[in-house]
């Protein structure tokens, strides 16, 4: 019985029902015979290694059919039985196919980039067409555009920029700003903020610009035109809508919104850090030219007075120039020498 067993498997005998087929390669664990055929397959190794056709019962017709599919088993019509195939002899030649299959599939991944490579160059050359609708996002009322502000405050995490210029900021604005920069910081970002040098002299906005300051939010001080708008994370700019404010305008298209940021650092670069305190300036109360000569008795330039107090590179100017008469100064230099000269005499206001 085993010399039969083992002749039908090197030789490939079997006719008909019998004939070993070809079996398509599968993954590990698919040419393997279920559970009732190994049954079966045993079976019929305790029976001799034999099976006569006449003894398969209906039940029994499938499991023979796989194990015939699987070459296990051999059909020999001459002796109107079925012979058991040695399974070492099955293993190699499934193993040899799986390989084989295997190998084909590596080359053919390997060629497969060549192959799409026109298609993939066509893709690449195709013009995108970008739907820019929902790119910008209107807002209308208070309370709408505070809650947009909330959330955008605190899902940021890099940055915000913001720019107010027009003065003053209401005790509401100031107090909703307060919280928002605290979320970014608490989320490891940087706030920097400008504004007009009106904003220096109104004592809400002053309190609120040294609390944030001590939170590490860095303030600058612009002396001219500047638009506003507030940036989150360099993604998402909320701008007004119009020039009355009544409204805002929520922009995340990548190009509107580097030319934005783009203008935010520009205003940062010509803007210039200022002196906030929470009690009115000691310079309060006097005239606007005695204002100009002390700030430049303290060494501060044209353009950083004009900052510190609301007023055009042009008025201070005019201020300076009526000082050097005043003062017979033929230099700024000797006309902030001469002004902190008598500052120092008569502990006096100068220009008075």
């Amino acid at each position: 019985m085993a010399e039969a067993a083992g002749s039908a498997a090197d030789t490939g005998a079997g006719t008909g029902r019998g004939a070993a087929p070809e079996v398509a390669p599968t993954a590990p664990g698919g040419p393997l015979p279920g559970e009732a055929s190994r049954a079966l397959y045993l079976a019929i190794l305790a029976e001799g290694g034999r099976l006569p056709m006449s003894e398969v019962s209906a039940a029994e017709q499938a499991q023979v059919a796989e194990l015939l599919d699987l070459g296990l088993l051999t059909a020999v019509p001459e002796l109107g039985s079925y012979t058991a195939v040695n399974p070492r002899a099955v293993g190699s030649r499934l193993g040899e196919e799986l390989r084989a299959a295997g190998t084909r599939l590596l080359v053919q991944a390997q060629e497969m980039p060549a192959l799409l490579e026109d298609l993939t160059r066509a893709y690449d050359l195709t013009p995108r067409k970008v739907d820019r609708s929902g790119e910008v996002r209107h807002l209308h009322g208070a309370a709408e555009i505070a809650r947009l502000l909330d959330r955008l405050s605190a899902a940021s995490h890099d940055e915000i920029l913001s720019a107010q210029p027009g003065g003053p900021l209401s005790v509401r604005v100031t107090e909703g700003a307060y919280a928002r920069i605290g979320w970014c910081l608490a989320n490891g970002g940087v706030v920097r903020s400008l504004f007009d040098p009106a904003a220096r002299s109104d004592p809400p906005t002053a309190a609120y610009v040294l609390a944030a300051t001590e939170l590490g939010v860095r303030f600058r001080v612009l002396g001219e035109p500047f638009k506003r708008m507030l940036i989150f994370d360099r993604s998402t700019v909320v701008i007004p809508d119009g020039p009355e404010y009544r409204g805002a305008a929520l922009v995340e298209d990548p190009a509107v919104v580097a030319f934005l940021v783009g203008m935010f650092e520009r205003d940062w670069q010509r803007a210039e850090p200022a002196q906030w305190n929470g009690a009115a300036p000691d310079t309060v109360g006097l005239p606007i030219h005695a204002q100009v000569g002390r700030l430049l008795a303290q060494g501060l330039t044209q353009r950083m007075i004009a900052g510190r107090l609301g007023l055009s590179e042009r008025t201070v100017a005019g201020h300076i120039s009526r000082l050097r008469e005043l003062y017979d100064a033929q230099t700024l230099f000797q006309l902030g020498w001469l002004m902190r000269a008598a500052a120092g005499d008569a502990k006096g206001d100068p220009g008075r």
